[in-house]
């Protein structure tokens, strides 16, 4: 493979995964897009590639820390989801516990 060839297919590489993590963030922006969006295909990286040119590093730096973000940011929203139907759950009932209620209709 050529060097043209080389930086040519790991520029296409970062391409895809920078759309990918572009998606993820444009999705985490709009809720209601997000809830309306059914999930993308799995990224797979590309094979037989080699190493990284030196000088495509601080792309693929910025790409993995914006990941990283997005990635912590979903976890984030997925334990404020869970919080909300835990409490959610409660009021329902109006108590962490169900107690059977009784009603005197003979007065």
């Amino acid at each position: 493979m050529s060097s043209v060839d080389w930086r040519g297919a790991w520029t296409a590489a970062l391409d895809e995964l920078e759309m990918d993590v572009l998606a993820v963030e444009t999705l985490l922006a709009d809720e209601r897009r997000l809830a309306e969006t059914p999930p993308s295909n799995l990224w797979l990286p590309p094979t037989e590639l080699g190493a990284l040119p030196l000088e495509l590093r601080p792309r693929a730096d910025e790409i993995l820390t914006r990941q990283l973000a997005a990635a912590e940011e979903i976890a984030r929203r997925i334990t404020a989801n869970r919080q909300q139907t835990a409490v959610t759950a409660r009021i329902e009932t109006g108590e962490a516990v169900k107690r059977p209620v009784y009603l005197d209709c003979a007065m």
